[in-house]
């Protein structure tokens, strides 16, 4: 199947656009797989190729963050491999495992993140003491969100943020930065694997990844400068416009 110009432009867009929202709060997901099914791509092939586009945005927000000295990736380590690995196995549990139950139950965690956000409004403004170790917390969250984002996936970043917050005390410019590097590792976690199936449709891939890239850059500049007074009222709009659409759905 061949794509026009005005089809790649509007991808592209709508990546940038996604990017941007990803980078800050999570649910970009919620743009980029709806227009991918709009153009005709047929569903196990718009989720691989949205997992190499994210991939794109994920990965650029990540190393903004580590130069800019908000994340320590040694810290790290065992989180990005647990999250990994989950992302892998969530990936060849959505191909043996119908995931339509999970869109009952995830719409209402959702919401309560929302409000969770919505009535503590000091959340993530200062840094805490730790409820849970690190590596406890790798062991985990990083591989049960990882494993949920291969297998379903909306909500990612807004799961890992809030666990970052209330579990290890982050603030939420913090537990951003953090999330993204989580979110690039389950992200390539399921890219190796559509590629295995060879699921992902290059091109549009590659133009949509120009625009994660893009927008990853504007979003990551937007959560140094303006931080929790960004960040907390755009997850409580992201996570009740993803539980909306998912409860329409």
């Amino acid at each position: 199947m061949e794509y026009g110009l005005d089809v790649l432009l509007v991808l592209f867009l709508t990546a940038l656009t996604a990017g941007i929202i990803d980078t800050i709060a999570g649910g970009g997901g919620l743009l980029t797989i709806p227009m991918l099914f709009a153009v005709g791509i047929a569903p196990t092939a718009a989720l691989a190729t949205n997992k190499m586009q994210s991939s794109f945005g994920t990965f650029t927000a990540s190393i903004y963050f580590i130069r800019k000295k908000l994340v320590d990736i040694r810290e790290m380590k065992l989180m990005i491999f647990f999250a990994f690995f989950g992302s892998i196995i969530g990936s060849w549990a959505i191909v043996q495992i119908d995931p339509a139950k999970l869109k009952v139950i995830i719409p209402f965690l959702l919401i309560a993140i929302g409000l969770y956000f919505l009535l503590s409004k000091d959340i993530g403004s200062i840094q805490k003491d730790k409820k849970i170790s690190v590596v406890i917390f790798a062991f985990s969250l990083a591989f049960i969100i990882g494993f949920y984002d291969g297998f379903f996936g909306p909500g990612t970043g807004s799961f890992y943020t809030i666990a970052f917050v209330h579990f290890l005390g982050y603030t939420l410019s913090q537990a951003t930065g953090r999330t993204k590097v989580l979110n690039f590792a389950t992200n390539f976690g399921s890219l190796l694997f559509f590629v295995y199936y060879g699921e992902i449709i290059i091109l549009i891939g590659l133009v949509m990844g120009i625009g994660q890239v893009l927008g990853a850059i504007i979003g990551g500049k937007l959560v140094i400068s303006k931080g929790q007074k960004l960040i907390r009222p755009l997850i409580i709009f992201i996570s009740f416009a993803m539980s909306i659409k998912l409860l329409l759905q």
